[in-house]
């Protein structure tokens, strides 16, 4: 299970469950919310090829590949062309259109005042965002390598949940 604790001091775990086909085998996975264990929301259905992508692409980036070698700092490097931008976004709705939870990921491109220099520095970071039926929020703000253990984590478990996909294609 993975997890971030937030700017409001609040522990939201992000936990990969098996979607499983008709004859209940898993082939992809849904993310279950909790706020501080509670539980939030469930979002991202099927997304976990896009988990598995991106996990590659944070990786990549802080090794200074493509754009991202910009940044001299591999904590500001993440995935994508622009300074911002949306990483992910996966989202819950009921049959009705109404939301039933979200969770994404967008870069911010930080200005921060160097008093010793005397200087600004320009800092990137990933604000990973939550929002429960309730309409609640939850923030937590990343560097590139918090975001990468988050989702390396996040694919290791899915990828413990579908294990049992490849023996029921044997």
């Amino acid at each position: 299970m993975g997890g971030l604790r937030c700017v409001d001091g609040s522990y939201l775990s992000v936990t990969p469950v098996a979607c499983t086909d008709s004859v209940g085998a898993p082939y992809e996975i849904t993310l279950e919310l909790h706020r501080d264990g509670t539980p939030y929301g469930s979002v991202g259905e099927r997304c976990g090829h896009l988990l598995a992508r991106l996990a590659r692409g944070v990786d990549e980036a802080r090794q200074g590949r493509g754009a991202a070698r910009r940044w001299a700092d591999p904590d500001d490097r993440f995935p994508g062309e622009g300074p911002d931008g949306e990483l992910f976004s996966f989202r819950y709705l009921t049959r009705a259109g109404l939301g039933g939870g979200e969770l994404r990921c967008q870069l911010r491109t930080i200005p921060v005042w160097q008093p010793g220099p005397g200087e600004w520095r320009v800092t990137r970071r990933a604000f990973v965002e939550a929002w429960g039926a309730t309409g609640v929020g939850m923030r937590a703000v990343l560097t590139s390598a918090e975001l990468s253990v988050f989702v390396r984590e996040l694919v290791d478990e899915a990828e413990g949940c579908l294990k049992g996909r490849d023996s029921a294609e044997e």
